[in-house]
């Protein structure tokens, strides 16, 4: 059964447009998708008006022939069993709104690719956030053949690949060594602990800070833990789902609650299933405003989690120690926090 919908957008000059998004459904599941957009809301009903007539009465394509970028990523996004994150969805949502989601699937060159990295890094976009959209279209092009058939592969992005590093357009991310110094902690745990005697605050600021740090958690997870994945003989919590690029869910970890967390956990109220049921944006979000207030440049929430990373190096803890508590698959990353800490190592084994 065919149907449509209409959503309505703002341009940055504050003009609106209308998307009208065609769907198909068969058996509960959508099979086929198409959209099109409009300056006029009326304009934009009676196309959809009509599109559905024509679908009811001679069919939809399933070549692909006729689908563009935007219409292929629209069809992906609204099948359930597409597990998107919030960036991945982020970044697909705004590929439809430029110029490349218009382009036929079938007819996407690496001249495109390349186009849309150039407009992109004229707006602003640095290499790094470029490579998501490159990497994002790829898994949209390499999905279209298996999942709804259509005469489509990601060759035209693997041909744009050499030009795109060429011409400096994408890259990897520069890998992160900012840790928090001691006076900044100070700043940070002072302003929270006020923050936290506001009569409107709910949030045990400093309780979670110093649980981050001592836990190697990232926020999600501190505000995802329950009180009944505690384990009182191990003095351990199960970390549920935890974050494994190889594995989007069913990831569980039993991660030991050294030094003082176990009483941080303890000493909080018990009055919902998770242990912090609190939102983790607005945990971060409260974060970030203390610390721009203290003036604190280029510290981020996940910073915490190499802070407290570094610290069990420092005990004395070994790699595999350390991995137990962080969660880390793959110990180069945690190699590479230890030979930034002790880079004289070998050499004291002279």
């Amino acid at each position: 059964m065919a149907s449509f919908s209409i959503r309505k957008r703002i341009k940055k000059d504050g003009t609106p447009k209308y998307q009208t998004f065609i769907r198909v459904k068969e058996k509960g599941s959508v099979v086929y998708t198409e959209s099109k957009t409009f300056t006029k809301e009326k304009v934009a009903q009676t196309w959809g008006k009509r599109r559905v007539v024509e679908i009811e009465e001679r069919g939809y394509l399933e070549t692909g022939e006729n689908v563009s970028v935007r219409e292929l990523i629209a069809k992906l996004i609204d099948d359930p069993h597409n597990e998107l994150g919030r960036t991945k969805l982020s970044v697909l949502n705004m590929l439809c709104d430029c110029e490349i989601g218009q382009v036929k699937i079938v007819k996407l060159q690496p001249k495109h690719i390349i186009e849309h990295c150039k407009s992109r890094k004229e707006a602003g976009a640095l290499p790094q956030t470029i490579n998501h959209d490159v990497s994002y279209l790829r898994w949209a092009l390499k999905a279209a053949k298996p999942q709804f058939g259509y005469s489509v592969n990601d060759e035209c992005i693997v041909e744009a690949y050499a030009s795109l590093y060429d011409l400096k357009l994408i890259g990897k991310s520069e890998r992160r060594t900012r840790r928090p110094t001691s006076v900044e902690l100070d700043k940070m745990r002072a302003a929270l602990e006020l923050r936290e005697k506001q009569r409107s605050s709910t949030i045990p600021f400093l309780d979670i800070l110093n649980f981050s740090i001592l836990t190697c958690m990232r926020i999600g997870e501190v505000c995802s833990i329950l009180w009944e994945d505690l384990d009182t003989e191990q003095n351990a919590v199960l970390v549920r789902n935890r974050k494994d690029p190889r594995k989007k869910s069913g990831n569980h970890m039993l991660v030991p609650l050294l030094g003082d967390s176990w009483n941080i956990i303890n000493s909080q109220p018990k009055t919902d299933e998770r242990i912090f049921p609190h939102n983790s944006r607005s945990v971060t979000a409260g974060f970030q405003r203390v610390r721009n207030a203290n003036g604190i440049k280029d510290l981020r929430y996940h910073d915490l989690r190499r802070e407290g990373a570094s610290r069990l190096f420092e005990m004395g803890f070994q790699i595999d120690e350390v991995a137990q508590v962080t969660g880390h698959r793959n110990i180069n990353t945690l190699w590479q926090i230890y030979t930034e800490l002790f880079p004289r190592r070998l050499h004291d084994k002279e």
